[in-house]
């Protein structure tokens, strides 16, 4: 069974960094195409970022285009989100997500299959 365990929210000023992983188990990180997604309080889960198996291939919402970066380890079966110069906007639970496939396509989360716990970005102004 698939596991995804997110790592590496937190609470940052404006302006700020921070760095998500994802830790992924039971089965092959490497057939799977990685995503996240984010959801704030009164509002629908919404893409963020996906990265196809070999890592060749990114998609990103445009919310967060020229400040997100997905990526991928696939030696350590685990892929990241590094997310720059941060809004306010951005404070949401962040879920990390997989599905068996070669390169992301859907943007919604019934394209993917496994789902993390969720961890928490908290951006203050």
């Amino acid at each position: 069974q698939v596991q995804l365990v997110e790592s590496g929210g937190g609470l940052v000023q404006a302006g700020g960094s921070l760095r998500l992983s994802c830790a992924f188990s039971g089965g092959t990180f490497s057939r799977n195409v990685m995503g996240w997604f984010r959801q704030a309080p009164g509002k629908e889960r919404e893409f963020v970022a996906g990265i196809s198996w070999s890592g060749s291939t990114t998609l990103y919402a445009d919310s967060v285009k020229g400040r997100f970066t997905i990526s991928r380890d696939n030696a350590k079966n685990t892929t990241y989100l590094q997310m720059n110069s941060l809004k306010p906007e951005d404070t949401a639970v962040y879920y990390c997500a997989a599905t068996p496939a070669l390169v992301p396509g859907r943007k919604t989360p019934d394209g993917y299959l496994y789902w993390g716990q969720g961890t928490q970005v908290t951006v203050s102004s």
